[in-house]
């Protein structure tokens, strides 16, 4: 086991990290560069549990401003997730790493129900643990999700992947070259500031159990590997 940082992380995915350079669905060859990134942190010794969106394939609120009912649009959304989240299981098994697929709803063909302890119990047999269904309600954001299952399964910290992006900036750098990046944040700042990290109330949740996120751009070279090692790289969001 290597001498990393952390121990046992959370990493979110979102559902478009998944769909490569394709306005939608599931790019094959992009969802196995993931999971390399996760089969090398695993063989250093971290354990991982991973919660994905579905936004590659569908969006609830979405959905719910084009007439479907909002309740009906999020369950659709959380079908989703377990599509995304089996793709990443198979690819992660391709790589030789065991793999539990754990569903927030019930699904039980494909996928384990989720149980906190049974989550724990994977992790500690060094298998990775993907978290789909979201938090299996409706109204609740994937990002809620993380912050939530990360608190839960006692992960030292949660990993915010976003695409092309490697950090949090004052505004989108992809449409404003003028952005600011900033390598430190509280988790005040993110609320004063109005940044557009996660929603509020996955942020509150970090907030009251002083879970640091580090968010970081997954496609960055050894990402996942410096991130474990400590190198600090993104922007880390903590209490200061």
């Amino acid at each position: 086991m290597s001498d990393t940082k952390y121990k046992r992380v959370l990493l979110k995915l979102s559902g478009e990290a998944f769909s490569g350079n394709t306005a939608y669905g599931i790019d094959a060859s992009t969802v196995i560069r993931v999971a390399k990134q996760i089969s090398h942190i695993v063989e250093m010794g971290v354990q991982v549990a991973a919660v994905i969106g579905a936004g590659n394939i569908w969006r609830g609120a979405t959905a719910a401003k084009q007439g479907i009912d909002r309740v009906t649009a999020d369950y659709a959304g959380m079908l989703a997730t377990v599509i995304n989240a089996l793709s990443l299981q198979d690819a992660l098994e391709k790589q030789g790493i065991v793999t539990r697929t754990l569903s927030a709803i019930t699904i039980e063909q494909v996928a384990e129900p989720y149980l906190m302890r049974r989550a724990i119990r994977h992790m500690e047999k060094g298998r990775v643990i993907i978290l789909a269904g979201g938090t299996g309600n409706p109204y609740m954001t994937t990002d809620t999700a993380a912050a939530l299952r990360a608190i839960e399964i006692e992960a030292e910290v949660l990993l915010m992947s976003k695409n092309n992006v490697d950090g949090v900036y004052s505004a989108d750098p992809l449409k404003d070259k003028t952005a600011k990046k900033f390598d430190h944040l509280t988790y005040l700042d993110v609320l004063n500031k109005r940044l557009q990290v996660m929603d509020s109330t996955a942020l509150s949740l970090c907030l009251e159990n002083g879970l640091p996120i580090i968010v970081f751009d997954l496609q960055a070279p050894n990402s996942l590997e410096r991130l474990v090692m400590g190198e600090h790289i993104g922007t880390l969001i903590n209490d200061g």
